[in-house]
C-alpha cells in the first residue's frame, strides 16, 4: 500500500511510534449483488478495498477515490454499516499504526473492474457465496454491508 505524503511528513518527526490514523473501507456491490474485491499486492491476499482519507476528505469521498484508484469502478456510497478502532498494526519497517475503520456499504455506478493502481495484484467481482480466501476482517463486513441492521459498533466499547 502507497503510503500518503502527509504520513511520510509526520512520520519525519514521530519516528516509529503509534500514529493513530482514519481508516476507510468500502464494500461495493453491483446489480447482480456481487462484491467487489482485489487481491493486494502488498499480502498477496484477496480483501475488501480501503484506504486512509487525505487530511480534511471526508470519509465517504475517500471510499469513492479509493474504489476508482484500486480498481476503476465508479461507486456510491449508500451507509455506514460498521465502525471499529482496530487493533495496531507494526509494519516491515517498524512504523505502528493504528485505525479507525469506517465502513461503507457502496453501490456500483460505472467503469469496468480493473488493476488500476500498483495496490492490487488482480480486481474482479464475485457472488457473495462463492467469495475466494477472505480473512475475518472482510468477511464480517461484507456480513455486514449485506445485513439492513443498524450501524455496528464494538458493544464492549460502551462499559
Amino acid at each position: 500500500m502507497a503510503t500518503p505524503e502527509f504520513i511520510r511528513t509526520l512520520r519525519a518527526s514521530a519516528g516509529h511510534q503509534l500514529l493513530w490514523l482514519p481508516g476507510v473501507t468500502a464494500i461495493v456491490f453491483d446489480d447482480e449483488g456481487r462484491v467487489l474485491l482485489n487481491r493486494r499486492s502488498d499480502t498477496r491476499k484477496w480483501s475488501v478495498l480501503g484506504g486512509i482519507p487525505d487530511p480534511g476528505e471526508q470519509p465517504a469521498a475517500c471510499a469513492v477515490r479509493e474504489v476508482f484508484e484500486e480498481a476503476a469502478v465508479h461507486c456510491v456510497p449508500e451507509r455506514v454499516v460498521l465502525v471499529q478502532a482496530l487493533q495496531p498494526v507494526t509494519y516491515e519497517n517498524g512504523d505502528v499504526c493504528q485505525y479507525m475503520d469506517i465502513t461503507f456499504r457502496c453501490r456500483a455506478t460505472g467503469g469496468e473492474a480493473r488493476v488500476n493502481d500498483d495496490e492490487s495484484l488482480e480486481v474482479g467481482w464475485f457472488a457473495v457465496d462463492a467469495l475466494p480466501d477472505l480473512n475475518e476482517f472482510a468477511v464480517f463486513r461484507i456480513k455486514q454491508a449485506m445485513s439492513e441492521a443498524p450501524t455496528w459498533f464494538d458493544p464492549m466499547s460502551l462499559g
